[in-house]
Formats: C-alpha cells, sequence, structure tokens
C-alpha cells in the first residue's frame, strides 16, 4: 500500500475550520503558519507530545543554521532589550489567561517550559496554548490533537498540528515579523519539524494501544 505523505505547511483553514476554543480567546491575533507535525499516534498520545513540546529548546534544532539564527536573536534581544523582564507577560500586556472562560481558567494550564521562554495558557484533552510576550510581539503557540485520515493507517489515527498567532508591537513588531518571515518559513521550521519527528519516533512505544 502506498502511504500518503502529508503535507507540512497547512492553509490557515487547517486552523480556522476546527472548533478550537483558541479562537474565542486570539480574535485580535493573526495566523501566521499552520503545521502539520510528523507525530502519529493513538487518541491518548496528546499529553505526551505536549511534554515533548514542552521540554523542547531552540539548540535542539538539527539545523545548525538554524540554531546559529536563534542564537543571534537571543543576543539581539539581549543587546537591544526586547526581552527584559518589563516587556513580558503581565507587565506589557495581560495574559491570556485573563481571558480565559471559568472551566479553563479553573483547570491546569499545561506543563511549564524548561528552557524556552513560553507560559501555558490552558490545556484540554486536545488543544493546548502557550503565550510568549516581548517588546516585538504578543505570540501564542497552539498544539491541536486531530484524527488524521491521511497517514495511510487502518484504523486512523492522530497527529499534532500546530499554529503559531501573533499580535505586532507596532511598527516595531511588523518589521521584525516581516524581517523574519522567510528565516522561519525556510530554515527554522522545516528542521525543527524533523526534529519533532524524531523525538516522536524514539518515544513511541513499540506496540502502542488502539486507538479509541
Amino acid at each position: 500500500m502506498t502511504k500518503t505523505r502529508t503535507k507540512r505547511k497547512l492553509p490557515k483553514t487547517a486552523h480556522t475550520s476546527r472548533p478550537w476554543r483558541i479562537h474565542d480567546i486570539t480574535p485580535d491575533f493573526r495566523i501566521e503558519d499552520v503545521w502539520a507535525l510528523p507525530t502519529p499516534g493513538t487518541a491518548q498520545d496528546f499529553p505526551r507530545l505536549v511534554r515533548l513540546i514542552a521540554e523542547g529548546d531552540t539548540g535542539d534544532n538539527p539545523s545548525w543554521v538554524a540554531r546559529l539564527l536563534f542564537r543571534i536573536r537571543w543576543r539581539l534581544g539581549a543587546w537591544l532589550g526586547w526581552d527584559d523582564p518589563d516587556s513580558g507577560i503581565a507587565i506589557r500586556v495581560p495574559t491570556l489567561r485573563e481571558r480565559l472562560p471559568a472551566d479553563l481558567r479553573d483547570a491546569p494550564a499545561g506543563p511549564a517550559f524548561e528552557t524556552l521562554p513560553f507560559r501555558s495558557v490552558f490545556l484540554t484533552d486536545n488543544e493546548w496554548a502557550a503565550e510568549i510576550v516581548n517588546r516585538t510581539v504578543h505570540g501564542v503557540l497552539h498544539v491541536g490533537w486531530i484524527p488524521d485520515d491521511d497517514a495511510g493507517r487502518q484504523p486512523a489515527g492522530h497527529r499534532g498540528q500546530m499554529t503559531v498567532l501573533v499580535k505586532p508591537n507596532g511598527l516595531l513588531g511588523r518589521v521584525y515579523m516581516a524581517a523574519i518571515t522567510p528565516f522561519r518559513l525556510l530554515i527554522v521550521y522545516p528542521p525543527l519539524l524533523r526534529g519533532i519527528g524524531k523525538d516522536w519516533h524514539e518515544s513511541t512505544p513499540r506496540n502502542p494501544p488502539a486507538d479509541a
């Protein structure tokens, strides 16, 4: 049987067409990218994906060019004050947790990130959102767990889908996002997705349980 290869970069409708809770929380954010994650699994595997991403580090990117770009970004942020404490969550802008409905606000927000400057906003059984705030943008990393009809497996399983949403901070933010777009699409994300797929494969049990 020939397996269909999932296209990694997805149209924005792959995110907007799904009934995610994030839609009601980020109406003033724009969608930058939507990616299919190479993380095939069962309906119960979403917590494992959340942990894998929360434990990630820009230094783990398989591409040395991408790692270099991240080092340059963090150095520039230190020189220009982009990432100073007074530019962060609850100081420059309120946390998105203040926008949550009661059921999400009262539930666990999700894991703490080990090294990346993100903070979890909310977590459900198939959806997780985390935010980052600095002088350039207020950004959201959204990860969903969706049925996968395109993996060539019987029965069909699930996979991750990652969306990046941003609210640029004025002219600086708009110029910054425009400047990094080609690097993000061509250099950073392709090897990052391969690295996630490799880590996922290595952490997947040899005989996973059947999908529920």
